[in-house]
Parts: C-alpha cells; sequence; structure tokens
C-alpha cells in the first residue's frame, strides 16, 4: 500500500512535461521526446535517492531487520520498475495516444467542474509564489541591533563590493526571512518530539485482552474460584464484553486465574479497548485479595541478577515499590513470590551413625504413609488389573503432629521407632520457581503504562536505575520492549545517516556538483515538523512504523528539491539569473509537484485513518509520511531556492555573450 502513491510519481512528472510542451505547440512524439529527455536527470536522480533510502533499511541487522528486510527490497524494486516504466512505455503512449479536447471535457458536469477549481486553484499558487519570490529575492533590508564589520550598502540595497571594510549595524535579508523559518521549523519539531512520545510498537485495538488474576499463595482453589466469579460478574456486565473464557488454577497455580475477554466489534461499542481495560482495572481494584494484570504485553522489563537469593528478593522488592511510584506504570508485578508451604525433615546425626538410618529411606516411608505405595494388583472378573495402593487413612494424616508418631524405623529389638526420635520436623517456604541467567539467580520487575507512552516510562525507569545503588553482588539487566525498542531505533538511525550519504554521493553524481546536493537535501529537515504535527494531532507516537515512515520521507522529500533544482540549472545555462532560474522552477515544476505531493497524500490515507481492525499498527507511517510530505513541500518551495541562490554565482555578462542563446520569457502553459 506504501507504494501506491510512490510508483506514478515518475509516471506524473514525466507525463506532466511532455502535455506541457505539447500545450507550447509541439506535436505529440517531439513533445514526448522532448519532454521525456529534459525531464529525465530528474526522474532518475529521483528514483535513485529512494533507492539510497530503502537499501540500507533492508538490510538493517537485528530482529527489526528481518521484518524490514522483505519491505525494503520490495519498495526498491518496485521504484526501479516505475522508472523503466515511465522512461518506456509512458512516452510510447504519449505519442500515440493523444488527450481529448480540453474545451469539451470542461462542459462534463462533474469533470468540468474540477478541471476549472484545479485551474483557478493552480493560478492563484502561481499568483501568491511569484510574489513571494520576488519579495524573497528582493533588496529590502532590516537593520538589526548587533554589530557587524563589512563593506556597506548602496541605495538600490546591494551589497558594494568595493569600498573598505567597517563597523556597521547587521541586517537581515528576506532570504534570512526564509532560513530563520526553516531553521525554527527544524527546532520546533525537535522541542515538539517529548510531547509526541515514543514506544517500541503502536498499541492496537485487537477486541480481545487477558485478565490475570493472582490471589496470595496457599489460597485454595475453591477460594481462588469464589473471586474468579465476582470478577466474571463484573466483566460480563461491561456492554462491550461479547463473551469470557476463564481458567482457574493449573499446575502448582491454585492461586492464579485467567479470563479471556473478547470484546465487540468496534462499529459496537464506544470505548477502546484501552479504555474497556483501564475501566476494568479501576473496578476490580475494589475486591480486596486480588491482584490483577490486563493485556499480553508489559512494555517495562527489568531484572536484577544476584547470587544471595534472600538479599535479591529484598532488593527486588525495594525496586519495585520504587517503579510504582513512575507516573503512568500499572500493573506491576513482581517475579519474587512468598514460597510454598512445606515441611523440611531432617535426620539426626545420632539416628545415622546408630541406626544406619539414611534420607531415600525414611522418605520412602513417608511417602508410603502420605501418598501410598502400590503394595499389589487386584485383577477384577472382566481381567481388568486394578493397582492396589496402601496407605494412611485420611484421618491419620491430617495434621504434622500425627506423622511425627509414625514408626519409620526398628530398633534390633524390633521396638518401633517414632520419626521425632530420629528426624527433626520444620516449616519452610520452598521456592515456586528458581530462575536463573548468567548463572546468577534473577528476579525481574514487570510493569504496564497508563496515559503515558512507554518510551516516556522506560526514561523513567532507566533514570531510577542509574539513581539506584545495589549492594555489591547485585546487578541490573533491561529487557523486554525497553531494549527492543533502543536496538531498533538505533538501527533506523544508522539507516538513515547511511541514506543520508548514499543520497548525497548519488545527487552529487547526477548533478555533478558537491554543492547543489546540499540545497536539494536541505529539504530533509523541512519534514520533520510535519512528522512531529501530524503524529501529535492523531495522537500517536513515535515508533517503529513512524520512524520508517520518516526514513521513507528522505526519499519523497528531494523530489520536489531535484525538479527545482534541475529546473534552475537549465534556465541558468540558457542564460536567466538566479533569480528568475528559481522563479520559472517554481512556477514551472509547481503543478507536477503539487501532483505527486497530492497523490502521496491521498495514497497514504487508508493506511493513516487505521479503517480495519488492527490497523493502528501501520497507521503513524501514514501519519508520518502526510504530515511530512505536506510540510516539506510547502517550505522547499521557498527555502530551497534560498539556499540555492547562498551556494551558486551569478554568471558574468561574458558567459551569457559566450552561451550564444538567451533565456526566453517565462511561458506558463495554458491548460485551456
Amino acid at each position: 500500500s506504501l507504494c501506491i502513491g510512490l510508483l506514478i510519481d515518475d509516471a506524473i512528472v514525466v507525463r506532466e512535461n511532455i502535455v506541457r510542451h505539447v500545450q507550447l505547440g509541439a506535436d505529440h512524439v517531439t513533445a514526448a521526446r522532448v519532454g521525456t529527455d529534459e525531464i529525465g536527470l530528474a526522474v532518475m536522480a529521483t528514483t535513485f535517492a529512494l533507492c539510497a533510502v530503502f537499501v540500507p533499511v533492508a538490510f538493517m541487522g537485528g530482529i527489526i531487520g528481518k521484518f524490514f528486510h522483505p519491505f525494503g527490497i520490495t519498495v526498491v524494486v518496485a521504484v526501479l520498475v516505475s522508472l523503466f516504466v515511465s522512461f518506456t512505455l509512458d512516452p510510447m503512449l504519449s505519442s500515440v495516444w493523444h488527450d481529448p479536447p480540453a474545451a469539451r471535457l470542461k462542459h462534463l458536469p462533474v469533470i468540468g467542474h474540477a478541471i476549472r477549481a484545479t485551474d483557478r486553484g493552480m493560478d492563484w499558487l502561481h499568483g501568491v509564489y511569484e510574489r513571494l519570490i520576488h519579495w524573497v529575492f528582493s533588496a529590502r533590508r532590516w537593520p538589526l541591533p548587533l554589530p557587524a564589520f563589512g563593506r556597506g550598502f548602496g541605495a538600490d540595497g546591494k551589497r558594494l563590493h568595493h569600498g573598505p571594510r567597517h563597523w556597521r549595524r547587521a541586517t537581515l535579508t528576506p532570504r534570512g526571512v526564509v532560513m530563520a523559518v526553516g531553521i525554527g521549523s527544524f527546532v520546533a519539531a525537535i522541542g515538539l518530539a517529548p510531547l509526541v512520545g515514543s514506544e517500541f510498537v503502536p498499541q492496537t485495538d485487537q477486541g480481545f485482552t487477558q485478565l490475570k488474576l493472582t490471589l496470595p499463595v496457599g489460597s485454595s482453589l475453591t477460594r481462588t474460584d469464589e473471586k474468579v466469579r465476582q470478577v466474571e460478574t463484573i466483566v460480563l456486565a461491561l456492554p462491550e464484553v461479547a463473551n469470557v473464557s476463564t481458567w482457574v488454577g493449573g499446575a502448582g497455580q491454585r492461586n492464579q486465574a485467567w479470563l479471556n475477554i473478547a470484546l465487540k466489534d468496534r462499529k459496537d461499542r464506544s470505548r477502546s479497548q484501552k479504555q474497556v481495560e483501564d475501566g476494568l482495572r479501576e473496578t476490580i481494584a475494589r475486591i480486596p485479595g486480588v491482584d490483577i494484570t490486563l493485556g499480553f504485553d508489559r512494555p517495562i522489563y527489568v531484572a536484577i541478577l544476584g547470587s544471595d537469593p534472600e538479599g535479591l528478593a529484598r532488593v527486588a522488592s525495594d525496586f519495585a515499590e520504587k517503579v510504582k511510584k513512575i507516573p503512568g506504570v500499572v500493573d506491576v508485578e513482581l517475579s519474587v513470590k512468598p514460597g510454598l508451604p512445606a515441611y523440611a525433615v531432617r535426620l539426626k546425626p545420632g539416628a545415622v551413625r546408630e541406626l544406619g538410618l539414611t534420607a531415600p529411606q525414611l522418605a520412602s516411608s513417608l511417602r508410603a504413609y502420605v501418598n501410598g505405595e502400590t503394595a499389589t494388583y487386584w485383577t477384577t472378573p472382566d481381567g481388568n488389573q486394578v493397582e492396589v495402593v496402601l496407605r494412611l487413612d485420611a484421618v491419620q494424616r491430617e495434621r504434622v503432629a500425627q506423622l511425627r508418631q509414625l514408626p519409620v524405623a526398628f530398633a534390633r529389638d524390633g521396638t518401633p521407632i517414632a520419626l521425632d526420635s530420629v528426624a527433626e520436623i520444620t516449616e519452610v517456604f520452598n521456592p515456586e520457581i528458581i530462575r536463573r541467567q548468567n548463572l546468577q539467580r534473577r528476579e525481574a520487575v514487570f510493569a504496564g503504562v497508563k496515559d503515558r507512552s512507554a518510551g516516556d516510562v522506560g526514561k523513567d525507569v532507566q533514570a531510577l536505575i542509574k539513581a539506584t545503588q545495589l549492594p555489591p553482588g547485585f546487578s541490573f539487566d533491561i529487557g523486554g520492549q525497553m531494549q527492543q525498542q533502543a536496538e531498533a531505533f538505533g538501527g533506523l538511525l544508522s539507516a538513515m545517516a547511511l541514506a543520508v550519504i548514499f543520497i548525497y554521493i548519488v545527487l552529487a553524481s547526477q548533478f555533478g556538483s558537491f554543492l547543489q546536493p546540499i540545497a536539494i537535501m536541505a529539504s530533509l529537515p523541512l519534514a520533520l515538523i510535519g512528522v512531529m504535527l501530524a503524529l501529535l494531532f492523531w495522537r500517536s507516537t513515535l515508533n517503529v512504523f513512524s520512524m520508517i515512515g520518516l526514513v521513507m520521507l528522505m526519499g519523497l522529500v528531494t523530489k520536489n528539491a531535484i525538479l527545482l533544482v534541475d529546473f534552475a540549472n537549465h534556465a541558468r545555462k540558457a542564460g536567466a539569473t538566479v533569480a528568475d532560474a528559481l522563479l520559472q522552477a517554481g512556477l514551472i515544476r509547481m503543478r507536477p509537484i503539487v501532483m505527486t505531493t497530492a497523490a502521496m497524500v491521498f495514497g497514504m490515507l487508508p493506511m493513516a485513518l487505521a479503517l480495519n481492525d488492527g490497523g493502528e499498527i501501520q497507521a503513524p507511517m501514514g501519519r508520518a509520511i502526510i504530515g511530512g510530505v505536506i510540510t516539506s513541500t510547502l517550505l522547499t518551495l521557498v527555502v530551497v531556492p534560498v539556499i540555492y541562490s547562498y551556494l551558486v554565482r551569478e554568471r558574468r555578462p561574458a558567459a551569457l555573450v559566450q552561451g550564444g542563446s538567451a533565456l526566453p520569457p517565462l511561458v506558463v502553459a495554458d491548460r485551456d
């Protein structure tokens, strides 16, 4: 879906230039040949710039690279095929497939109104742009309350190239105002980044969530079932819930239960999945003796490693209490759990020495009393064999005190010896699970987020980690989405850096200049303010998908600048001044720029709106591209010409004479 608006960009630019030549009086064959040759360099430069952006994306490392390898390869191949089609099929069809007369189309009910509205809109844009460029390159100057050392200015506002330098007041030109606006937009975009927030992947409305209930350790299955039924009543009372499936208890987990909650379709409910989860969290929190966790994924994960189990549990508990105080943190869960109650039977040294009793022998005797042992097999009348288990009656094994009097050994004279005579029975708590990492014990803190982005909460957690002094022998290990986000953003930033280098190399080779690519690449930071405003408007965050959109923008926004600079170079070679060449470039290339921008915006709009279930995960990509393309188009038409004027010099009159040709007067083709 990303390539829908991207693939037709080259065809739009080529076709528009061919139509312009037809309207200037050339026949269709000549217009197809000349128009394609004239725009060929710009089209190749834009396509190769896109390839330079997506090749590094295709070969990113880590888990994120596995996701975007097919994406990068697909885009590169698609734009190369688009370039081939725009240079072959489009000119051929334009030479033999004539357009219907425009006058006839304007009389159609709907199409005619659209054509007239488009022409009026373009005429208005041409007028506004022409006045703006004349103002930008005017000789107006505003004095500033700052000192400057240099030559002065004449009555026409132009700098004097002769005469001594002296101290004077600094001045600000319209070009300086434009540069200040461009730099200010970039600074404002950086300032908006904290308001946008960040996370690894955007949260989606899947219409399904899970609720985990945890009761105190040692709770019976009956007690857990009672609490679950209370929670079920609350959940089923919500109008957004379609059905609930419950799982109570499990192997060694009698104090836990899970509720799988299916929500109705989004069109049939007024609240999102996140809002339903927040409401459930507040309601169930009023039930005493129950800890809950909502959702499948908690982005905060911090592990603490150490060799001392008791010290590790204490340190982890203290750290979890500090994490709970961070704004936006919910559903904090600690892997440290109270041990399972049990009794340890330890042999007395005298029993081992005098009776020769061993721990396995004692364990075998107790197992026979409590769990029972298979004494024999009984064959039923129908021929089936049934185990006959021999063990104490239930009333004789209800309390530990009863076990103390059970005989576990016999003296030499045959006298039975009770358990408490040869062993000590003490109450202990056994850990439910022993977790290890890097040859050390591990305990972890898990947490979800609410009303804040996971990236912002993660930064606060990392600041807490840096401020926490652990005892000797203990260490932190950050994982989960915080680690994945850091790796993904690092890989994407590396890909962006490589893309900038590759774009410069491609543009420098295409234009034969080391300076002009700088003017073209100045459009890259101009897109950032649009990205931030779009994400802020749609309440999205900086995540993996919006960052991919930002990477894609690096290839898209250079298209407009390439069209301007390429035409300005042709105009300057024909003898125009820098200001006149830039004005003509903006007026003549404005229509294809608007067309390609509109194609990209409307191509991304379905993705940005996230109309289907789960569409929120890719929506930030489309939103970032739409915002960046719009603001970059508006700013590029003014900022890039200003930077271009600083980087190139006016041709001397002698060069104009040697050139033997003068620039024809500006003709904006009449669309009639």
